[in-house]
């Protein structure tokens, strides 16, 4: 939906179509109704239409959030990572120990 919004403005209505063979149009409108709340869109009335569009400066500020543990967890998979390479070659070390042995 926010995809499809990066696009201008739609209606609910054409928010919806894609979905519809998976999600009845309650959820659907459940959905829009949680990333209104959320200030990701906003929903206006103009006589039997409710254009939606996206709110721009929400969207950064979530995305400069989002962006924080991305850092976050990018560190800690590179530690991890090191970690797990350490453990590797030193098992495999011993394992070469083992081998000489017999």
């Amino acid at each position: 939906m926010l995809a499809q919004l990066s696009k201008g403005e739609a209606s609910v209505s054409d928010l919806a179509k894609p979905f519809l063979d998976e999600m009845s149009l309650p959820a659907i409108t459940k959905h829009i109704k949680v990333l209104e709340k959320a200030g990701l869109i906003t929903k206006t009335r103009q006589a039997q239409w409710r254009p939606c569009k996206l709110n721009g400066a929400a969207l950064k500020d979530m995305a400069d959030w989002v962006e924080q543990y991305r850092m976050f967890w990018e560190q800690s998979f590179d530690r991890l990572d090191a970690y797990l390479k350490t453990v590797t070659s030193t098992e495999s070390a011993k394992g070469k120990k083992n081998e000489r042995r017999k």
